[in-house]
């Protein structure tokens, strides 16, 4: 080694794993628009609970379902059936288990630990809300159905596991930025079969999709914060940093 050559911190701490990265850029905008999406979600829970406002929102419902039901038709069908069946959980456990395996063997654990929150917070919803609204299902559906309607949890899965996985997966910048509308998208075409099929009313399958989406941000939201008060009482006792790791993707 060449005497006055700056030592960098790989070479100074053989072996050391680099410091796992933040899981959002910009947690003030992040986090208010988690509030808004949970704001969204509590006024819409609030609405199916008056009766008043929910015969309004039966009558939009029902003009919903006729048309779908007159806009059937046989290919179209078949999507949303195979959209149903990516909702079921038999697909949605196996690719949640093989995230949150992905994440824990790459020992990103922050980023583990907000995918299975946002799972974790969801799943403990559903069947408290499917008890208390206790919602009847539209008649005729296309598929197997069974419990009450409202929340829809295909919308509920479908957009929790997809949002909350390219949190975890993809690093802020213009790539999360594609993934989380391809993810938004894919989770809107579920809530959409859903009425389709008449397997849920359309406000169920909202009522679904702003629940995922919020369980998704507001995970990612507070294991953030956590992160970052850790990493700042680490920097007062002094703690030796880690390597750097691969810096974020520029926005």
């Amino acid at each position: 080694m060449r005497a006055g050559r700056p030592v960098s911190p790989v070479t100074a701490e053989p072996g050391a794993r680099p410091a796992e990265p933040l899981i959002l850029a910009a947690p003030g905008r992040d986090a208010a628009t988690a509030a808004t999406v949970a704001g969204l979600s509590a006024a819409v829970l609030i609405l199916a609970a008056d009766r008043a406002a929910l015969g309004h929102i039966q009558h939009v419902d029902d003009s919903w379902l006729r048309l779908m039901v007159s806009w059937r038709d046989g290919p179209v069908t078949v999507i949303a059936k195979i959209f149903n069946v990516l909702g079921l959980v038999y697909v949605t456990l196996p690719v949640r288990i093989a995230v949150a395996g992905y994440l824990a063997v790459r020992r990103q654990w922050w980023h583990c630990a907000a995918f299975v929150a946002a799972v974790v917070l969801s799943e403990i919803l559903i069947g408290p809300l499917k008890g208390a609204y206790d919602r009847a299902r539209p008649p005729g559906p296309l598929v197997a159905t069974s419990g009450a309607s409202f929340p829809s949890g295909h919308s509920i899965a479908a957009s929790v596991t997809v949002l909350a996985a390219v949190i975890a997966l993809v690093p802020p910048g213009r790539r999360r930025i594609a993934w989380s509308l391809a993810a938004a998208a894919f989770a809107v075409l579920m809530a959409l079969s859903r009425a389709y099929l008449a397997a849920h009313w359309l406000s169920d399958a909202i009522a679904g999709l702003l629940l995922g989406t919020a369980c998704a941000l507001a995970a990612a939201a507070a294991v953030d914060q956590v992160q970052r008060r850790w990493r700042r009482r680490r920097a007062l006792r002094g703690d030796p940093p880690r390597a750097a790791a691969r810096p974020a993707e520029r926005p």
